[in-house]
């Protein structure tokens, strides 16, 4: 299992938000190239960057800041938040990030999907943000009438190949991540599935990683010191 340390951008700072409220965000850094590095330095392979202004706006404020971070630390970026257009694709992939997660977008403009996988294949993603069982959408401001489960077997049946879920009633609580989702996930579905949300000690990291997950992303706990990256990439191998 891969692990993927976070960088949340908002106003180019890395930032981090308790259950997507934007009004409860702690700043933990003004230079997230440089937390890039400390990752790198720890060991870590990948990132997970997420636009969250973008995600508000359907705009790319912090774009500059995600191609600083993959032109500098050179690590595998992957990155979301506001991306709902293919022109908003192509200019992410055109400067060079591995991989474009659609998660609005993925809900609500499907041939915009199909098209940005027909094109780049496995270098899309799809966020699948889950409240109270249904999708949320809009930097998890809404909640949708869609069934997550629902839409997961259609991102499947679409050709998506990794599949990000969040349970946002887990995130940035420190409160363990949602073990059974993921179990259901995994049984149920056979494209790449990410953890995300909860993921707080190095016991949840194994727990994760006997359900056979492609990859699990760790953010607040590592910013607030409860996961040492380090370690926590050697219990995910």
């Amino acid at each position: 299992m891969k692990i993927f340390p976070a960088i949340d951008l908002y106003g180019g700072k890395a930032v981090r938000l308790v259950k997507g409220d934007y009004n409860r965000m702690t700043v933990y850094s003004d230079d997230p190239v440089s937390v890039s590095l400390d990752f790198k330095r720890l060991g870590a392979e990948y990132v997970h960057l997420v636009d969250l202004e973008g995600a508000k706006e359907g705009t790319t404020p912090n774009f500059e800041t995600a191609v600083a971070i993959k032109n500098t630390s050179g690590l595998f970026c992957e990155i979301g938040g506001g991306i709902r257009s293919f022109d908003t694709v192509k200019k992410y992939m055109s400067a060079g990030l591995d991989r474009v997660i659609l998660g609005t977008a993925a809900l609500q403009d499907e041939e915009l999907l199909k098209r940005a996988c027909d094109e780049y294949g496995e270098r899309i993603a799809v966020g699948v943000d889950i409240k109270d069982g249904f999708v949320a959408v809009k930097g998890w401001l809404e909640k949708s009438d869609t069934d997550a489960f629902s839409f997961c077997e259609k991102m499947q049946s679409l050709g998506v190949g990794t599949l990000i879920c969040t349970d946002i009633s887990k995130d940035g609580n420190m409160k363990g991540t949602n073990l059974e989702l993921y179990r259901l996930l995994s049984e149920r579905f056979s494209v790449n599935i990410t953890a995300s949300g909860g993921v707080s000690s190095l016991e949840d990291i194994k727990r994760l990683r006997r359900l056979n997950l492609y990859a699990a992303i760790v953010g607040k706990a590592y910013y607030i010191g409860k996961i040492n990256l380090s370690e926590a990439i050697e219990v995910a191998r």
